[in-house]
């Protein structure tokens, strides 16, 4: 196989798409090829569990580009098809179908897949995930016919389907493993208010249960919980977190650690590879640690960077991470992480709902969260900049 120069690139959704297009506006010349599971052009996923899932449209109203704009840019796109093996000596990718490409440089945007349950039953018709389109497609079709939800997860997945599926006035259980809804990504004060609201719209919350199996027939009639309750349910919705798509890298050799391990430039440890997106744990000195984010703003800005250093110019990563999810006609807008504050302070008036908590540790600004408040986000992001000093070594 001759030898290439051209920047392969391995997924096919926003890091990716990002990656392709800054290389493009930053003047690189050679071939871009971006590789894709999904038979889609790249397109965003937040709308999958809100809008998309409310009122399905077409899959093009999600495409990041048209077709067009990929064929301008001369960007190749091989959709439906995979990377079965990466060999790093060779410079080249094998796809599933056989076919190799060679590559001068290579960028993991793998993202996430959903995190399995290894509980009696998942496989049973009736249990689904939400992470593509076509996972939409099937639990809209299911959800038409039925009348009792059950989500195992009360994440902002889980929260926010259960908000869409209350709006279509189904019975809908929420069952969550922590003594918390949000706990993963919010301090007591914002998960009380959640876990409140949504039981004000008749979502009924279950803290400190978990599945411990789904039974049925074929097809799914009840979640078994570990207090040996039997919740009915005509469809089941597991939104138990994601995992880093990392095991092809780590199968070329390349270091990875629930995530594949790259430096603030985005380059992994083997030359001329680099990883963006969900699928990466990068130094970040204003945390004080290695961080894998799950967000819009990591996979785009991240890509830049990634794009940056292939065409030589190295930038440095090192964001105040930010994310939003939307229920009912609540918006909330998150700043920084909250996980490792001391202290936390409520701002505004919750029953209106307009307002904002923030998070500190040793008195410094670290997170904020934001209800309904897009101002308090926006100056969040400016203050935790701020705040936040690139002080401390990052663990390896």
């Amino acid at each position: 196989m001759p030898m290439s120069d051209a920047a392969v690139i391995i997924g096919a959704g926003q890091g990716a798409a990002q990656v392709a297009i800054s290389l493009r506006q930053g003047g690189f010349r050679a071939p871009v090829v971006i590789i894709g599971a999904e038979p889609y052009l790249p397109y965003q996923r937040p709308p999958l569990s809100k809008k998309f899932l409310s009122a399905p449209q077409a899959a093009e109203s999600l495409f990041l580009r048209p077709h067009a704009f990929w064929r301008d840019q001369e960007v190749t796109l091989q959709l439906g098809t995979a990377v079965g093996a990466v060999d790093r000596g060779r410079r080249c990718v094998t796809l599933t179908d056989g076919r190799e490409l060679a590559y001068a440089s290579l960028v993991f945007a793998t993202g996430t897949f959903a995190r399995a349950l290894p509980i009696p039953g998942v496989d049973r018709h009736g249990v689904h995930s939400l992470r593509s389109i076509e996972d939409v497609r099937r639990l809209r079709t299911e959800l038409d016919s039925a009348r009792r939800v059950v989500i195992i997860g009360g994440g902002y997945i889980g929260l926010e389907v259960a908000a869409v599926m209350r709006s279509e006035g189904r019975d809908v259980t929420v069952v969550e493993a922590e003594e918390r809804v949000l706990k993963r990504v919010t301090g007591k004060t914002m998960s009380g208010f959640f876990d409140a609201f949504h039981r004000d719209k008749g979502v009924d919350i279950r803290l400190n249960i978990r599945a411990a199996g789904i039974a049925g027939d074929e097809r799914v009639r009840s979640v078994r919980t570990s207090q040996a309750e039997e919740l009915p349910a005509d469809v089941v919705l597991i939104a138990a977190g994601a995992c880093a798509n990392d095991e092809l890298a780590a199968a070329a050799g390349i270091r990875c650690r629930d995530g594949i391990l790259v430096d603030e430039t985005a380059r992994t440890d083997s030359p001329g590879i680099y990883a963006v997106g969900d699928c990466t744990r990068f130094p970040s000195r204003r945390y004080a640690r290695r961080l894998r984010l799950e967000s819009v703003q990591n996979a785009i800005d991240q890509a830049k960077v990634a794009a940056a250093s292939i065409l030589g110019r190295a930038e440095t990563y090192d964001p105040v991470p930010w994310f939003w999810s939307d229920q009912y006609d609540l918006k909330l807008q998150i700043a920084g992480l909250a996980d490792d504050h001391d202290s936390e302070q409520l701002i505004g008036d919750v029953a209106a709902p307009r307002f904002s908590v923030e998070y500190r540790k040793s008195g410094r600004l670290i997170a904020v969260d934001a209800v309904n408040d897009g101002r308090a986000h926006m100056m969040a992001r400016r203050r935790i900049a701020q705040e936040t000093a690139a002080e401390m070594a990052i663990g390896t």
